[in-house]
C-alpha cells in the first residue's frame, strides 16, 4: 500500500522517494518522480542480527539532506518511524517532520508483546501526523496504547482505473477451461489468513459444483496447504500461483472471493476483488465490516465457520443474478468510498496540516 501511494502521489506531481532495503515489489514503472534509495546493512561479528533501524534512519538522514525532503511518511510504527524519529533528530535544526501509518501488525502484534509497548508508544505520539487505516485498528491503538493525540483514519484504497471488471479481455479461460466456478485467495499465507480454511471450503463448494481455486501469495503455510490439497484429491482444481505483481488480471476472474482470516485490520485483498466487481465472503473480523457490508458487497461469517464459508459461497455461485448483483454492488462500493480519486487527497491534505505545523 505505501508502494501504490508513492506512485499516485508522483502521478499527481509530487517527487517521492522510497528508502528501503529492496526495491519495492509493485514499483514496477519508471518515472521521474519515482527514485529509490537501498538501504545497506552490514554484518557486524559483535552483533546476533544487523542492526536494520540503525541503518534505515541513517538513510533516511542523508536523502533528506541531499534531496531536501519536505517529510517523511514511515509504514508500520516498528521500527520505521523509530528510525525517522532519529533521521529527525539527525537533521535538527532543519525541520523533518514524519507521518506514521499504522497497517494493523504494527499495533496488534506488538501491542500483545508488552516489552515493545513503551517504545511503540513514543514513536507513535512522537510523530508530527498519525494515520490507522481503519476505526477498528485507530480505536485499538488508543486503548492498546493509551494514545492522547490525535489519530487521523484514512483508508486503504484501489486505484479503480487498475482494477476493474474484465470486459471480455480476461484470463479464465486458462484456469477454468471447462467454464468451471473460480474462487480466489490472496495473501501472504501466514498462520493469520487461515490457508488451510481456504482450502477446507473450497473442498465443500467443489463437492456441490465444478469449480477452481486460484491462490495467490506465498510464506509459511503454504506446504500445509499443498499436503491437504493432495490429502482431499484436488490437486487438479487448486493452482498456486505465487506471487504476482499484476494481480487485478487475476482477481477479474473469480467469482468469489475468500478472506477467511483470523484478524484484517482493513481488508485490503478485499477491496481489490471488489474494485474487480468480485463479492467476497470473508470473516466478520476487525476493519472488515468497515468494507463490506453483510449480504450486500459479499458476507462477513464467524471466523473458524468453515461450513457456513461454504455455503455463503455457494449461495453466491448457484445464482448467477445473486453473483451479478453482489458484483455491481461490490464495484460502486469500491469506487464511491475506496478509490484513489477519494483517498489520496486525504493524504495530501494531512501533509500539507504537517507542514504547516497545525
Amino acid at each position: 500500500m505505501a508502494t501504490e501511494l508513492g506512485i499516485e502521489l508522483a502521478a499527481r506531481g509530487h517527487d517521492v522517494h522510497f528508502i528501503s532495503y529492496a526495491v519495492p515489489v509493485r514499483m514496477t514503472a519508471s518515472s521521474e518522480r519515482l527514485h529509490f534509495h537501498e538501504v545497506e546493512v552490514m554484518n557486524y561479528p559483535l552483533f546476533d542480527h544487523p542492526p536494520y533501524t540503525l541503518a534505515l534512519a541513517s538513510m533516511m538522514r542523508n536523502v533528506a539532506v541531499n534531496e531536501s525532503l519536505d517529510l517523511l511518511h514511515v509504514h508500520y510504527a516498528i521500527p520505521h518511524s523509530v528510525s525517522a524519529y532519529l533521521a529527525r533528530a539527525m537533521v535538527a535544526p532543519l525541520k523533518l517532520p514524519y507521518v506514521t501509518t499504522l497497517h494493523g501488525t504494527d499495533v496488534t502484534l506488538v501491542g500483545a508483546d508488552r516489552s515493545f509497548l513503551p517504545i511503540t508508544k513514543f514513536s507513535i505520539e512522537e510523530s508530527d501526523g498519525v494515520t490507522a487505516i481503519s476505526e477498528y485498528l485507530r480505536q485499538v491503538t488508543v486503548n492498546e496504547f493509551e494514545i492522547r493525540r490525535p489519530i487521523d483514519m484514512i483508508s486503504n484504497f484501489v486505484n479503480c482505473d487498475v482494477f476493474q471488471p474484465a470486459d471480455g479481455d480476461c484470463r479464465r479461460e486458462e484456469f477454468a477451461p471447462h467454464d468451471e466456478k473460480v474462487l480466489i485467495h490472496l495473501s501472504n499465507f501466514r498462520p493469520v489468513k487461515r490457508l488451510p480454511d481456504v482450502v477446507e471450503i473450497f473442498a465443500l463448494v467443489r463437492k456441490e459444483i465444478p469449480a477452481k481455486l486460484m491462490l495467490i501469495g506465498d510464506g509459511p503455510d503454504r506446504t500445509t496447504a499443498e499436503w491437504l490439497v493432495r490429502q482431499k484429491g484436488l490437486s487438479r482444481d487448486v493452482i498456486f500461483l505465487g506471487k504476482q505483481n499484476q494481480v487485478q488480471s487475476l482477481l477479474n476472474c473469480a467469482d468469489v472471493l475468500l478472506l477467511p482470516s483470523e484478524l484484517e485490520s482493513f481488508g485490503l485483498a478485499a477491496l481489490e476483488g471488489m474494485a474487480c466487481g468480485v463479492p467476497a465472503v470473508c470473516s466478520k473480523v476487525g476493519g472488515v465490516p468497515e468494507v463490506i457490508t453483510d449480504g450486500v458487497e459479499g458476507f462477513l461469517v464467524t471466523p473458524g465457520d468453515i461450513k457456513m464459508m461454504a455455503a455463503r459461497s455457494l449461495e453466491i455461485l448457484t445464482s448467477p443474478e445473486r453473483r451479478e448483483q453482489m458484483g455491481k454492488a461490490a464495484r460502486a462500493r469500491a469506487v464511491n468510498q475506496f478509490c484513489t480519486t477519494r483517498i489520496i487527497p486525504q493524504y495530501e491534505s494531512l501533509y500539507q496540516r504537517v507542514l504547516e505545523g497545525k
